[in-house]
């Protein structure tokens, strides 16, 4: 490899891994877009490891319309039926429709708060929570803000927003920062 000290989860022989680690994960994100995509991307990985929807993640992007919530909201039984029949992506009847909620509740977070941005990153003060964590075994799988989080997002109506999956989102899009200390991006992000 480059030499470069990563979490341990970064450092896998495959460079699609290492890429996601080293450019986007933990970074923080204020794009409603890529936080709709990276909500409806943790909510299909639910059982299944980050590496099978990575090397998904053009074939959802292609076949969920760039993510775009408008659209999602407005999917049919029809179009629900196209994407159980797409093998370029996780085809799970529950987690497909999830999306299709998903998309309807994300307009209205929208309309209420101005922008999803706003409304999710209220939660740490608009910026990075930053931890301290010398091992990967030190990362919990969920946290109290992560259960407040999931708690108002399932009341809001959304699918698959368990309070496991949101410390995943959250670390994801950079609302925190868990790469390990010795980690070279943990200083970058």
């Amino acid at each position: 490899m480059d030499g470069k000290k990563r979490c341990d989860w970064g450092s896998h022989d495959n460079p699609l891994f290492v890429k996601y680690h080293d450019e986007e994960w933990g970074v923080p994100v204020r794009d409603d877009r890529m936080l709709f995509e990276f909500l409806l991307l943790e909510g299909f990985q639910a059982g299944l490891r980050w590496i099978t929807i990575l090397k998904k993640r053009d074939n959802f992007r292609q076949s969920f319309d760039n993510f775009d919530a408008k659209k999602i909201a407005r999917y049919d039984e029809k179009k629900i039926e196209e994407l159980m029949e797409n093998s370029g992506i996780v085809r799970n009847r529950r987690k497909i429709e999830a999306a299709v909620v998903n998309g309807d509740a994300f307009l209205e977070v929208q309309k209420e708060f101005g922008s999803f941005s706003d409304y999710i990153w209220s939660f740490v003060n608009g910026k990075p929570v930053v931890n301290k964590r010398k091992r990967m075994g030190e990362i919990p799988a969920n946290t109290e803000l992560s259960d407040e989080i999931s708690k108002d997002l399932k009341n809001r109506g959304f699918k698959f927003v368990g309070s496991t999956i949101i410390y995943a989102y959250m670390q994801a899009t950079g609302m925190v920062n868990d790469h390990t200390v010795d980690c070279f991006r943990y200083v970058e992000v």
